[in-house]
This record gives C-alpha cells, structure tokens and sequence, in this order.
C-alpha cells in the first residue's frame, strides 16, 4: 500500500468553529500564498491570486446590486470561475443556488423562481434559459460567463484557429449571449478590491440552497448554513487525516452536486490543496492532468472511478501517486475498489451521505478497516439511529430500520416548504434519510435500499438493490435497474430492465427467473423483463431507478394490440348434440342399521 496512507483513527468528536466558510479561504492564501490552488486546463491561480480575484469579484456583485441575504443562482460547468462566483457570493453574506448548467428554461425556470434569485451568474449557453426563466421568477440581471477567458493564453489564441479541432472545442465551451445579459468579465474587470473591513456572513446565515429531489422526487431547496458547510469540510478533513498544503484534488465531480461542492470547494481549499478542474468527467483528459500534475485524491462515483482505472491501464499511465478515492452516491462495487487499489495502492473508500447533510455523514476508515460494501462508520459529531419507519422507533442491533442523522452538517429544513421540512427533519435535529439500512455488532451500517423505490408485491417487500446485486452476476448482463409495476392484487410485481453486454443475443424471462430463482425468494423474482440499450442516470452516474420505471409504463400505454379476425356467428340452437349411452343402473347393498349386527354402536 502507499507510504501515504492514513492509520489513525479519527477523533469521535471536535469543535465547530464559528466562522463563515470563506475565511478559509483567506486563511489557506496566508499559509500557502505562492501554492497552486486551481489548475484549470494548466490556467492556474495560487491562493493570494484566488483571494484577491475572489474579493474583486465580490465588489463586482456589490456593485451590480448585490446584498446580503439576495439568492445569487449559479449555473456553470466545473472552472475556476465557479469557484470564483461561489466564494465572492459567499463573501458578501448572499445565498448560493447551485444549478445543472444543462438545465432547460422550464427546469432552470423552476428552481429561479423557487429560490427568489435576483441575479444569475450562467455559462454562456446558459444564458437564453436564465432569461427565458426571468419572465416568470423575480430574475433581475442575467451574467454570462465566457468558459474560455478561463484557459491559459495560448490555449484561448488556439480556439481562434480556422480549423476543425479548434471549431468543435470552441462550439463545446461557448454559445450566443443575448443582449439582455451582462458580461461576468467586464464587471470584474471595471470593480475594484473588496474592503478588507467589509462585514463577513455569521456562521449561523444561510449559505446555501441546495435543490435536490429528496425522498419525494419533488425538486427543492435544502437550507445549508455556513456552519453546516463547515462543519462537514472539517468532518471530512479529519477523516482523510490530510497534511495541509500537500493535496492534489482532481475535481472531476460537478461542483453544483452537494457531493462535488463540498468535497472540492469546501475541503479541497480548507485544505489548502491544488483544484485540478475538469468541466467534464473524460478520462482521457484526466489521464493528460496526471501525466503533468499527479494527483493524490479523487472523489468520485463508482462508473467514473471504473472508467479511469481501466483508461489508465490501457494507456499504461501511472496512478500510483493517488492515496484513496472516495466513493459516494451509489454503491461500490467490490471490483471496482480491487482494481483501484491494486492500480494505485491506495484504498478505495466508500462513503454515504444525502444533500440534507451537507453531504457526508458516514465513510469506511482510510485504512485497513475499511469494509467494501458498507456505508461505513458515522463521522465525528455525527450521530445516528435506525428505526421502524413507520412507527419511529428504534429497532434491534442487526434489524432492518429507516436511518436517521443528527450532526452538525444536518440542514434546517427547505426552503419555503415547511410541511415537507416537518417530514423530514424530526425533533431534535433527526434528518430521515428514506434509506433502510442494518448496523452490525461492529458498527458498520450497510445499505439495503430506498424505502421510496422498495417494491410492495403480495405482501413482501422486495427491495430492488438486492435483485440487481444478483442479477448483474448473469452472464450477458452488463446493467440492470428493478422496479415495480401496478400489477392488480399482487399490488406491484417485479419487473427488470436490462441492458446487455452483446456477448449474448438475448435473455428470455424464463432464463432470467431461472436465474433469480437460484439467489432471491421466490416473490422476488421478476414478472417480467425489458431490454433497453441503457439505463437513464443523474448527472453523477446514479441509475434513476423512477425514471426508468415511468420509461416502461409510458411505452407500454404506447402498444397496441393487433385485432383478431372476428369468428363467425353461430347458432347454437341449430346445433345437435350427440346422445349420450345410457349408464347401466347400479344398486348399492343395504348397510345395517345402527345397533343392528354389523352396525356401529
């Protein structure tokens, strides 16, 4: 294993500073002022340059009418002008709104309105969907970002080259900007330095609005203080047990997903390590990011760690300057972990967490102890309990239950939803996470499944995760996602959607339930099968299992049945029916009476 690899224990517990999130940011351009904080595309910025670009663009939102407590939206691909608007918002004591920058006008629409932002802060071809989205929400002022002012000189001299390459990569990075929007690099330009006694936000204001679809699938905002966002960055520096100054992150991650943001934005600069940016996840490109600066830790999610292991073994590069990845949003396959630590020689750490908490809460130790497959331990000051969903009591050691958390990172609430917040955050601070798991004698928690996604057929409760662990086992299957389908009196069955790995033609239903009959009980074997070329995902690989689910009852509302020839008409009345022999009379023996002799008595 790497030399560089953690051992120790992290402490159970630790004080929550009061401080707002930025000022480590200004403590890490102190520290470390010449280190390289953001390798965007090798266009890089050391952390007094991130500072002082940070606080110019602060005064630039101050000057377009920025004030404290405003909801700044925020919809950019991964660059180092993200991480610019995220913490220049934040200095300036407004609300961060993270955004998909790929969202529609009606999706974007939605959430601006939700929210209440007055100023937007979009990628370029996200500009006409912000305006599209002003008519309908209390959207002011729209600033276009131009992705490319963030690549170094020659890079951004080369996308003016009449030539194919240069077309298509400039096509990918930018796009019209109507005139309606302002340009994010002429007010940085014209604003001058934030006063360094401008007040800071209290730990205890709002930072964040994270959108996220919760246990509903309804999307909305969960209210995340600066104390939150703190206390989880602090929460995962203690974990990895890292030396200050010393990391390089690969934020490949997108930072408008909890997982992304507060991985790379808030622990990544905590920690005073070098961002290295990708505005995409591409192997190839982080393969090209490896060879010139080695990077030491990679958050990810399990397809993008597979992909990069296996890209990094064809191209025979070297990976074993990494000391851990740390995996979330979905399981991680054993394989998965080996092949990463057998490429690197680090651990592969599995790790759990949810919007509403900020967003990790549990993960494997960086060590030996490490359990593939489970969740992991709960993090300092985090606290958990696993309980009958439906009564809130805490069941047995070893039981199946709902999880609940409570801990510093947890939320307060979403925003402008106080019956949904009443749901889900239970007195005393207790998140319901909607996730059934089991603690073992250890401590460990391991995941069984969505409680929102359990199948409900004949009375048995069937939970879909467990159904796929199996049946991704069968040969030719290269992915699968089970759900539930209305199904009469059975009220749901089984139903698997299957996407092949092209070494076989096919698989029949019977050759599936075959197959499943060998490993699950018999009410959880699948009713019946789809195959599909693949399977719809979020936007960090996760298999939206609903999706799918609607996917197949829409297509089948869509199939019509070929009509049957109508039979002729007939007559039954003109129909004579053969005569039947008559049956030979039988007589049965007269049986004695009770009391009689042979009788009973």
């Amino acid at each position: 294993m790497n030399e560089n690899l953690r051992h120790e224990p992290p402490p159970l517990s630790f004080d929550v500073p009061d401080e707002p999130l930025g000022l480590a940011l200004e403590r890490a351009a102190k520290r470390w002022p010449t280190r390289i904080a953001i390798d965007f595309m090798r266009s890089t910025l050391t952390y007094s340059q991130l500072s002082r670009e940070v606080s110019r663009s602060a005064q630039a939102l101050l000057d377009v009418g920025v004030k404290r407590g405003d909801r700044v939206a925020i919809a950019l691909p991964n660059c180092t002008t993200h991480v610019v608007a995220f913490y220049a918002a934040l200095r300036i004591g407004a609300v961060v709104v993270e955004h998909n920058p790929t969202y529609t006008g009606k999706q974007l629409g939605h959430q601006i309105a939700d929210s209440g932002a007055r100023i937007a802060i979009v990628w370029e071809k996200t500009a006409k969907a912000a305006l599209i989205a002003r008519a309908h929400s209390e959207l002011e002022i729209v600033i276009a970002v131009n992705m490319t002012a963030d690549l170094p000189w020659t890079s951004r001299l080369a996308l003016r080259l009449p030539v194919k390459a240069a077309r298509a990569t400039r096509d990918a990075m930018r796009g019209p900007v109507p005139p309606q929007a302002l340009r994010w690099e002429k007010l940085v330009a014209a604003a001058g330095q934030l006063p360094e006694d401008h007040p800071y936000p209290a730990s205890t204001d709002v930072a964040l609005l994270q959108y996220t679809g919760g246990t509903t699938g309804t999307p909305k905002g969960a209210v995340l203080t600066h104390r939150n966002l703190v206390a989880n960055s602090i929460q995962c520096e203690l974990w990895t047990k890292v030396t200050g100054g010393t990391e390089v992150l690969y934020g490949a991650l997108p930072f408008f997903h909890a997982f992304g943001l507060t991985l790379c934005l808030g622990y990544g600069i905590r920690t005073g390590a070098t961002l290295v940016i990708f505005p995409k996840f591409d192997p190839a490109a982080l393969l090209s990011a490896q060879k010139r600066r080695p990077g030491t830790f990679l958050p990810a999610v399990p397809p993008m760690i597979e992909r990069f292991v296996t890209a990094a073994k064809a191209a025979d590069v070297d990976l074993s300057s990494f000391s851990f990845a740390f995996s979330g949003a979905m399981a991680l396959p054993a394989a998965t972990a080996a092949a990463w630590e057998e490429a690197t020689g680090g651990y592969a750490i599995e790790g759990y967490g949810m919007t509403e908490t900020s967003p990790v809460a549990l993960g494997n130790p960086v060590s030996d102890a490490r359990r593939p497959g489970a969740l992991g331990l709960p993090f300092p000051n985090t606290q958990i309990r696993i309980v009958n969903p439906e009564t809130l009591e805490d069941v047995a050691r070893g039981d199946k239950g709902e999880l609940l958390i409570n801990g510093p990172q947890v939320f307060s609430g979403y925003w402008n939803r106080p019956e949904e917040t009443d749901h889900q955050l239970l007195e005393g601070g207790w998140v319901r996470t909607g996730d059934v798991v089991r603690q073992g004698e250890d401590g460990f928690v391991t995941l069984v499944d969505r409680i929102k996604e359990m199948i409900v057929t004949g009375g048995f409760k069937v939970y879909p995760s467990q159904v796929e662990e199996h049946l991704r086992e069968m040969p030719g299957v290269a992915d699968v996602a089970v759900v539930g389908l209305p199904s009469g009196d059975l009220g749901e069955k089984v139903v698997a959607a299957l996407v092949l790995d092209g070494t076989v033609p096919s698989i029949s239903l019977a050759e599936l339930r075959e197959w499943a009959a060998q490993h699950v009980a018999g009410y959880a074997v699948p009713r019946d099968v789809v195959v599909v070329n693949e399977l719809p995902r979020s936007m960090i690989g996760k298999v939206l299992r609903r999706v799918v689910r609607e996917d197949i009852l829409e297509n089948l509302s869509k199939i019509e049945l070929p009509k049957l020839p109508e039979l002729p008409k007939i007559d039954l009345s003109k129909i004579e029916l053969p005569k039947l022999p008559e049956l030979p009379k039988i007589e049965l023996p007269k049986l004695p009476r009770r009391g009689e002799p042979g009788g009973e008595g």
